[in-house]
């Protein structure tokens, strides 16, 4: 279920996915493919890890990359479920191919 709300998505981001919502900036975003398809992949994620392990999972994983590199926008990119999401994002088949736990493959990956 896609929910607008400009005050629930933080500043400088167009869209948050909290299972089993996507909460987009603003209306025109909904036309946006590949935003709402980056945003379902972490729908996706989310369950797969029974949603409460993944928002423990990717805080960790923010915060030990932002000690490595000291720097919010670059520790956020290289979430490995961040990561899956955007090298993927402009597919739209992905999510009925994707295999379990696809993300992993993206921990180990060349950072951006």
């Amino acid at each position: 279920m896609i929910i607008v709300s400009k005050y629930l998505v933080p500043k400088g981001y167009a869209g948050l996915t909290i299972y089993p919502f996507i909460f987009l900036k603003n209306k025109h975003l909904k036309e946006s493919v590949s935003l709402v398809n980056h945003e379902k992949i972490h729908l996706k994620q989310q369950l797969e890890l029974l949603v409460l392990p993944f928002y423990i999972w990717y805080v960790l994983e923010f915060l030990i990359r932002y000690l490595k590199h000291n720097n919010w926008q670059k520790a956020y990119k290289n979430i490995s479920f961040e990561r899956e999401a955007y090298c993927n994002d402009s597919n739209l088949q992905y999510i009925k191919t994707r295999r379990f736990w696809q993300f992993l493959k993206y921990l180990s990956k060349h950072e951006i």
